[in-house]
């Protein structure tokens, strides 16, 4: 088995979320890592879609943010693949092309969120909480279909 590419950033501040993050960019993965990491999230990072469904196989995480257009398997085959071994993770989809066209054919692939990049860190930040806090109110039950309009703030950072 692959080890995920990128180290695990954790801050001990809250131990009970885990996130995986999934993009073919190591620069990126590494500012997501560093960015979810400050308000506590334990981050765990793989460059490609198969690294990604060996680590959701081994480890429980809380959250799973991928790009779409990964080597091995894009966003949307690896989300497939969640979703047929019946795991209820939440997933946000974070890419720059969209893949919106498939996940309106297909529903069942229920996705928290979408990000279109570039996106501001702020907003990552608040999708991210959003996800989880309807994860611990409703365990095991994915979030209602997302409202896939994006409203990036005027003075964050953005990714």
């Amino acid at each position: 088995m692959r080890k995920p590419a990128g180290a695990t950033r954790q801050c001990p501040t809250d131990p009970r979320h885990r996130i995986l993050v999934v993009d073919d960019d190591g620069d990126l993965r590494l500012l997501y890592a560093d960015v979810l990491a400050l308000p506590g999230y334990h981050v765990h990072a793989a460059d490609d879609g198969a690294a990604a469904w060996e680590a959701l196989q081994a480890n429980n995480y809380n959250l799973l943010i991928t790009e779409h257009s990964l080597p091995m398997l894009t966003g949307v085959e690896l989300v497939r693949k969640l979703r047929a071994a019946r795991m209820a993770l939440p997933v946000v989809m974070a890419a720059g092309r969209l893949p919106t066209h498939e996940l309106v054919r297909n529903p069942s692939l229920q996705l928290a969120a979408m990000l279109p990049k570039p996106f501001y860190i702020d907003e990552l930040l608040e999708t991210v909480r959003v996800a989880l806090r309807a994860t611990v109110s409703a365990p095991g039950q994915l979030a209602p279909p997302p409202n896939w309009q994006s409203q990036p703030s005027a003075d964050g950072l953005r990714l």
